[in-house]
Parts: structure tokens; sequence; C-alpha cells
């Protein structure tokens, strides 16, 4: 695997930090902003965003963010206290693995993942909203 750096020490060591054999990959703290990354994003293996508490909804964002607005096409991982109720929802906005902090919750999280068929809006997972797909089968 990646080595896995918070997001002040890339900033400030990135050089150095690619200079290693292994991929990098960035941790990001909820508070932490990902347009930070933009001058380097491309060369960031792996992004981690951490999920501190299952209430805390900010790494949906900023997974949006870095999918959706500045093209990341890396690894996404989200990180802490996930489970499977947000297992889906994670997976729709852009991440595409997941690293939960209580080890007994991983089963969940897979399952949790096929919880639905489908969904009525658009995601990053699937960009034409419900409608839009429903007209192309015909």
């Amino acid at each position: 695997g990646a080595i896995w750096v918070p997001l002040v020490s890339w900033l400030n060591h990135h050089a150095a930090c690619l200079a290693h054999s292994a991929p990098v990959g960035v941790y990001l703290q909820p508070e932490e902003d990902p347009a930070l990354l933009l001058p380097t994003l491309q060369q960031v293996s792996a992004i981690a965003v951490c999920f501190p508490a299952f209430h805390d909804g900010r790494g949906y964002s900023t997974a949006r963010l870095l999918r959706e607005r500045y093209g990341y096409t890396g690894e996404l991982r989200a990180v802490g206290d996930i489970g499977q109720d947000q297992a889906y929802y994670l997976a729709q906005v852009g991440f595409d693995s997941f690293a939960p902090h209580d080890e007994t919750r991983v089963a969940g999280v897979l399952r949790g993942l096929q919880d639905f068929s489908d969904g009525y809006q658009s995601t990053w997972a699937r960009p034409l909203p419900y409608f839009l797909r429903r007209h192309e089968k015909r």
C-alpha cells in the first residue's frame, strides 16, 4: 500500500513524499479544504476522508468536490465512524473504498453497498437522474 500523510505534511513536503517508491495517500480531516490539493492533485494516488462521528457529513461534500468539481480519479477512501446505513450513499458521492474504525462493521458496510437497486437523483456514480435513465431505456 500507500504511505498515508496528513494534508499539512503533504502541502509542506510533497516533493519528499513523492521521492519514495510507494504511492502516497493524503488524509483529510473534515474541516480541511480539499481545494488545497489542486496544485498537486494528480500526484496523489489516494485520498482518505475522515468521518470522526456518524452524524458528521462533511466528508460527503469533500467527496463530491474532489470527484465532480476537481476531477479526481484516484482512490477515495471513507475512514472512521461509518456503517451500513451510510455505505450506499458514500459510494454515490464517489467513495470507492471504506475503512471503518470498528472492524466488526466491515461486513455491514459491504452489505450496505447493495441496500438500493436505484435512486431518483443524479449522483457522481449515476450522473443522470432516474427519469432520464428511464427515458433512455425506452
